[in-house]
């Protein structure tokens, strides 16, 4: 019976010591992945900021401006691709809406963002775009790949069409959560004019015949806590400017947007708590099931040996009887 209950568990130490690695270099590669529905909305503002007014072409200080970020995953989209593609695919229709303090549209950029679900590489397909404009993308974008390393990343800049280095500057700690510190400086770079301008009846066609360019630098920072590749916090040092031509009498410049972008505190509150739920399930399968199976395995094995050791000992075997001492 014991040579049985032996044989057993052996059986099953062997099953769960396989199943660790096949749950963190098999099963988390496939099962971790973003959903092809999923719907995001962030509130980012800058307290205050400095804007044009169109009707004068001059900069003014105001007290806010507001940024509304959404991402709205398109499955019929993702499903198609992923027949051609061959790998899950997400699809992300992007919006980045500036309003003014007065509540009215400053700027309105749209972008089609295609990625891979588990890795978070771009996946080049027909709709790749931002505002209107095909890309081909190099690099991340909104999100890191799961279990982000310390290291520099290629990032995408949108306002550019551009990838360059976004850069590791440590390990931080950020609402209780330990996260990864990422800094990306795009210089001072002539970008196109959005497709929607601010004030009716003025196309970015007609400025541009105007001499008018656009130009733009960041400072970009995210806080990315590392087990899921998420931001739990971003913030940029942002700065347009509108340059010469008709519109700037003698070839001047002046400052169409600048300002300290940071996300609102009730968004950093529910990304975080978020994440931190996410960041259970990751660690699943990453860490306390594969270290859990090896741990029961190794248990399983010792009290199958244990068994084992047991069940070859003769049956009569035990302690040898003592000798009696009869009184004198």
């Amino acid at each position: 019976m014991r040579r049985t209950a032996s044989l057993v568990l052996l059986a099953f130490a062997v099953f769960f010591t396989a199943l660790s690695p096949l749950m963190r270099f098999y099963a988390f590669p496939r099962l971790a992945k973003i959903p092809a529905g999923q719907y995001q909305d962030m509130v980012l503002e800058a307290r205050p900021a400095t804007l044009v007014d169109y009707g004068t072409m001059k900069a003014k200080k105001v007290p806010e401006v507001t940024i509304v970020q959404t991402l709205k995953g398109d499955v019929a989209a993702s499903d198609r691709i992923e027949r051609t593609a061959g790998r899950d695919v997400v699809v992300w229709d992007a919006l980045s809406y500036v309003a003014g303090p007065d509540g009215k549209m400053v700027s309105e950029i749209p972008e089609r963002y295609i990625f891979d679900a588990h890795s978070q590489e771009p996946v080049h397909a027909t709709g790749e775009m931002v505002d209107g404009d095909p890309v081909h993308r190099a690099g991340i974008e909104f999100k890191w790949p799961f279990l982000t390393e310390k290291r520099d990343y290629v990032y995408f800049d949108a306002q550019t069409r551009t990838s360059a280095p976004i850069h590791y500057k440590g390990t931080r700690t950020f609402h209780g959560l330990p996260v990864y510190y990422f800094e990306q400086t795009i210089p001072w770079t002539r970008v196109p004019l959005p497709k929607k301008m601010p004030v009716k009846g003025i196309t970015p066609q007609a400025v541009e015949k105007m001499g008018t360019t656009r130009w733009y630098s960041t400072k970009r920072m995210f806080w990315v806590e590392p087990v899921t590749g998420a931001p739990v916090n971003g913030e940029e040092i942002h700065k347009e400017e509108l340059r010469g031509g008709d519109l700037l009498p003698g070839g001047g410049k002046v400052t169409a947007f600048a300002g300290h972008v940071k996300m609102r505190d009730d968004y950093v509150a529910s990304t975080v708590a978020l994440v931190k739920s996410q960041r259970t399930l990751v660690l699943l399968l990453t860490n306390y099931l594969p270290w859990g199976f090896l741990a029961l395995g190794a248990a399983l094995l010792a009290l199958s040996l244990h068994l084992e050791a047991r069940s070859r000992r003769p049956a009569g075997s035990g302690p040898a009887p003592q000798p009696s001492v009869s009184p004198a």
